[in-house]
This record gives C-alpha cells, structure tokens and sequence, in this order.
C-alpha cells in the first residue's frame, strides 16, 4: 500500500480527429510530468469527442504508445478512446500500468445530445481497479451525471474516482458541482481531467480539471482555458479517517442493478 498518490491531470487541447497529431503532441506534455504515480488524459484524447465511426481504431497504436509511456514514465497513465472491439465501438477508458498491465472501462452512458447512443456502444460493467493498494474506480464524462451507477457499494467499493472528460465550457457550473457531490456523497477523492479548445463542430472546452477530497474541498484546480497539467496529491490514511470518523456509509440505502 502506498498511502500517497500523486496524479497529474493532463489538461490539454486535442486535435480534430487525428491521432498522430494528438500522440505526438500529448507526448511532449508527458515529457513534462515529474513524480506522477497516475499520469490521466481527457475523453477521447487521440481524436476529441467526434461522432465518426471512422475514428473507432482497431489497432494497437494507441495502446501501444501508452504502454510505452507508462512504462518509461514508471507510473500508469488512463484516458479513453474510440475502440472498434468486434464490430462494436466503444467509448474504452484504458488504465495502463507500467508493468503492461491494462485494465479497461466502457463508457455506460452515452451523450444523448450528440446522439452518441446511435453511433456507439454502451458498456454495461462497473470498473474498479487496485493499483499501489488503492481501489480506483474509472469513469467517463456523462457517466458524472448519473449518482445512482457511481455510488459506492459493497459490490462497487473505491477509494478514489478518476473521471476522464470533454465537458463543454457552457456547462461548466454543473461540471464542478456534480464532482464536489460525487466526492461528499460517496466520501472519496475525484480526479475530474477535462480537456481544453474548441473541437471541430466548434464547441468551447474550459478545463477545470479538478482535485477533490472525500469532504468535497478542491485541492486542485486547472485553470479555464489553459493547457497545462495540474497534480493532486490524495492520501489513504487520511481517507480512512474521515470514513472512521464520519461513518455515512452504514446508513446508506442498499439496491441492486
């Protein structure tokens, strides 16, 4: 058990649906991360949040790169892409260790608004990962709206949700709301990483990656419009007595999906 974590938040512009571009340029924003334990990408981060099946990948470039990186940088390194798996496309949230290991996530639920449910392929598993002793619970984006798939239970128990993102700056409120009340509710830190620019159907990304203990106080921040990478530390055992010393969870409402 490693009882601090230190997690950079690469909050980056991404190019219109060309990876090669993204690769290379996420690469040098990498080069730049020192001391990471956890390196986190935004959404969709080789092609943005387009709505093309053309840029759901079938090979193992990207993946690839991240087990490169990981394991040059010591540390794992997580961010989604469009993964055509079989025939069906996927929204996959990758967790790379630098032993190789990966473990995967597919996004539950798909942005209505862009009719992101027309294109591609929901994933129906909750995803916890154990990594340096901590259980590590993976999301993406539009899944934030959703407490009830989020909720920490005995069947879906974390310490920590790391929740990659191409949230709209025009609804940045809700962004930094509904992470605080993910945090408080399920008394765990939230790593929100969000992406920054304009993609290529024009729409604004603010950033605002944020750092939230289980209390709900942000204790990092990435700033609006700015590329850059913002590094959280989180602690276990200050994690552990805030849960012992404000024990929520035995009163919580028990369900089942």
């Amino acid at each position: 058990m490693k009882d601090q974590l230190n997690i950079s938040m690469v909050q980056t512009n991404l190019h219109w649906e060309d990876r090669s571009k993204n690769i290379h340029h996420i690469s040098h924003l990498i080069d730049l991360v020192d001391g990471a334990d956890i390196i986190v990408l935004p959404e969709t981060f080789t092609s943005g949040f387009s709505m093309s099946k053309q840029v759901a990948e079938s090979d193992s470039v990207t993946l690839d790169w991240m087990k490169k990186m990981a394991a040059t940088k010591k540390c794992a390194i997580a961010g989604s892409y469009f993964v055509n798996d079989k025939g069906k496309c996927y929204n996959r949230l990758h967790f790379v260790e630098p032993n190789g290991k990966v473990t995967i996530y597919n996004k539950k639920h798909l942005f209505r608004l862009t009719n992101e449910q027309d294109v591609f392929s929901s994933g129906n598993e909750q995803v916890v990962v154990e990594y340096l002793g901590w259980k590590i619970s993976l999301l993406v984006c539009y899944d934030l709206r959703f407490p009830v798939w989020m909720r920490r239970t005995p069947e879906n128990n974390y310490d920590a949700i790391i929740l990659v993102a191409n949230w709209p700056e025009r609804r940045s409120y809700a962004w930094n709301q509904l992470l605080i009340a993910r945090a408080i509710e399920n008394q765990s830190y939230v790593i929100g990483t969000n992406r920054v620019g304009k993609d290529g159907t024009d729409v604004l990304y603010g950033g605002d990656s944020l750092g939230i203990d289980p209390m709900g106080k942000v204790i990092a921040k990435g700033k609006s419009f700015a590329e850059e990478f913002v590094t959280v530390t989180i602690q276990h055992s200050a994690l552990q007595s805030i849960r012992k010393a404000l024990p929520f969870y035995e009163d919580r409402d028990n369900f089942k999906w």
